[in-house]
């Protein structure tokens, strides 16, 4: 075994014996998945104001940054990048609803371009297998960006939330098998 594999093992093992953190984990995510499915809405303005402290921590973090650059030109490039990110930040406090339609606008053009690149990719590599379910993947993914858009503005005061409720219900079951995994 190498000095890599043993290093594996030993931090394996030493996990091992935390399996309970990780089933319990689960759970508490499992729970939170619930919470969120059972009100899309507060899940949604959940997730804004969790986007929004991310912009307004980076753009204090860029205007920070600003004044330690050395030039002129990237001093003001630093400091107008973190002034949006910290009033787009603001922004998402004061009208989560708005910021909600932004987002989920922002996401169904991102699944839309994700999904047509996706699928371009896997169609560009037909004699390899699985090409085909490249393509798929990024035709669910283009479909699903066209169906958010399409239901835009209004499926705005769920979407958001939807995800994170399907992330912590994934996310939870996830820990959980790993916490029986390392239990084994």
């Amino acid at each position: 075994m190498t000095l890599h594999g043993d290093a594996l093992r030993t931090a394996i093992e030493q996990t091992r014996t935390k399996w309970g953190w990780f089933v319990a984990l689960g759970v508490l995510l499992l729970i939170f998945g619930g919470i969120a499915f059972g009100n899309l809405f507060i899940a949604t303005v959940a997730s804004v104001y969790v986007v929004g402290w991310l912009m307004l921590m980076a753009g204090v973090i860029e205007i920070v940054h600003a004044f330690g650059v050395k030039t002129w030109s990237r001093f003001f490039y630093w400091l107008l990048s973190g002034l949006l990110y910290a009033i787009a930040g603001f922004f998402a406090f004061d009208n989560p609803l708005l910021a909600s339609a932004v987002l989920t606008f922002l996401l169904a053009i991102a699944l839309v371009a994700s999904g047509v690149l996706r699928a371009w990719v896997g169609y560009s590599h037909r004699p390899e297998r699985g090409w085909g379910w490249i393509v798929a993947a990024g035709v669910i993914s283009a479909l699903a960006g066209l169906i958010i858009a399409m239901g835009w503005p209004v499926n705005s005061l769920w979407v958001l939330g939807l995800f994170l409720a399907i992330d912590l219900i994934f996310q939870g079951w996830t820990f959980i098998a790993v916490g029986l995994a390392l239990k084994k």
